[in-house]
This record gives structure tokens, C-alpha cells and sequence, in this order.
């Protein structure tokens, strides 16, 4: 790749980022992240939106989390919206400002000209989510965080994150740290 392509390829990607982050719905939260470091923004469940149907997570163009476990995602919903450049993983982790409050989260990507979010979204490139567990796995230990990793490789996405509270959960502050490789 000559030095002109690298330099036409970066101004794409930062002018992308300045587009996709002004296109969201206004209860979306745009938040800017920088590679190398982790951005922290806080939360409150309070702020979200009801999400009664949450049949678009279970579906085969979605697939963020099986319908067995709507329970974990059936309360309030507050959504953020950033920018996954090439070449990236992001880590997006959610910390209850209590330890007792039961916090689930979902992140899916999808293209830089699109900005879909949930309960409107057809498809995504990919989603994960992350929830309290049913049951121990072998080897691992949960507390009360949940954490959500995405990766791009030969394009960016726009990513948007879902913080979700269990069992019809609607009150409950957070933090939210974007944390970009």
C-alpha cells in the first residue's frame, strides 16, 4: 500500500466515523474511541427504552442470543453507538455501580452506512452478548461485570451496544468502558 492510500484510506475511515456517529436515532449515545486506549462513559437504565419484543436477537440474521434467554434482557434497554475501525477488536464492558443489580449486554456490528438498531434490525455482520449465567462453567468465575468482545479485519462497522437489566429490570446506574485494540 503506497503512502497516498494509507493517507486516502485514514481520511475515509475518520470521515466515516464523523458520519456514522451523527446519523443515530436520538436515544442512541454516540461515543468516540480512540485505538489504544479505553473510554469510559456512564449509565443508568433509567435513561432507556422498553423493549417488550425481543424477537429480532434470536433470529438466524441476528443470532445475539437464544429466545431461552429473553428473561436476562427483558427490562429497560440503553443503547450506544460507535465506530469499529479495520483492523480492531473492541472490548465493551459493563460495570453495575451496584454489584447486586443484574445487568445484561449485547453488542452487534454492522455496515458504516447503516444504522439500525434494535428492535428494527434485520440482520448484522455480528453480535454477542453477554449475561448472568444459568449454571457455573468449568474453569471460569463470573461476578457482576459483563464484558463483550468484536473484531474487523477488512472493513470498519458501525457498532452499537445494548445494556439491558434482567428480570424487567428499570432502574440502575453503570459504567460502560470501550476499550479498542
Amino acid at each position: 500500500m503506497t503512502k497516498r492510500t494509507c493517507f486516502l484510506a485514514t481520511l475515509w475511515i475518520a470521515a466515516a466515523g464523523s458520519l456514522v456517529l451523527a446519523g443515530w436515532p436520538s436515544h442512541v449515545t454516540p461515543v468516540t474511541i480512540e485505538k489504544g486506549k479505553t473510554v469510559t462513559v456512564a449509565g443508568s437504565l433509567e435513561k432507556g427504552v422498553a423493549m417488550p419484543d425481543l424477537a429480532w436477537a434470536s433470529r438466524s440474521t441476528t443470532a445475539c442470543f437464544p429466545a431461552t434467554q429473553n428473561l436476562k434482557f427483558n427490562g429497560q434497554h440503553v443503547l450506544y453507538a460507535t465506530v469499529l475501525p479495520v483492523r480492531s477488536i473492541l472490548t465493551i464492558k459493563v460495570i453495575p455501580d451496584d454489584p447486586a443489580v443484574d445487568l445484561s449486554i449485547y453488542a452487534y456490528s454492522i455496515g458504516v452506512d447503516n444504522y439500525s438498531v434494535v428492535p428494527a434490525l434485520g440482520s448484522c455482520v455480528s453480535c454477542e452478548a453477554e449475561h448472568k449465567w444459568d449454571r457455573p462453567k468449568r474453569g471460569k468465575t463470573q461476578d457482576h461485570t459483563r464484558a463483550v468482545k468484536l473484531n474487523a479485519v477488512g472493513a470498519p462497522y458501525n457498532v452499537v451496544v445494548g445494556v439491558a437489566g434482567a428480570n424487567g429490570r428499570t432502574s440502575g446506574s453503570f459504567k460502560l468502558e470501550f476499550t479498542l485494540e
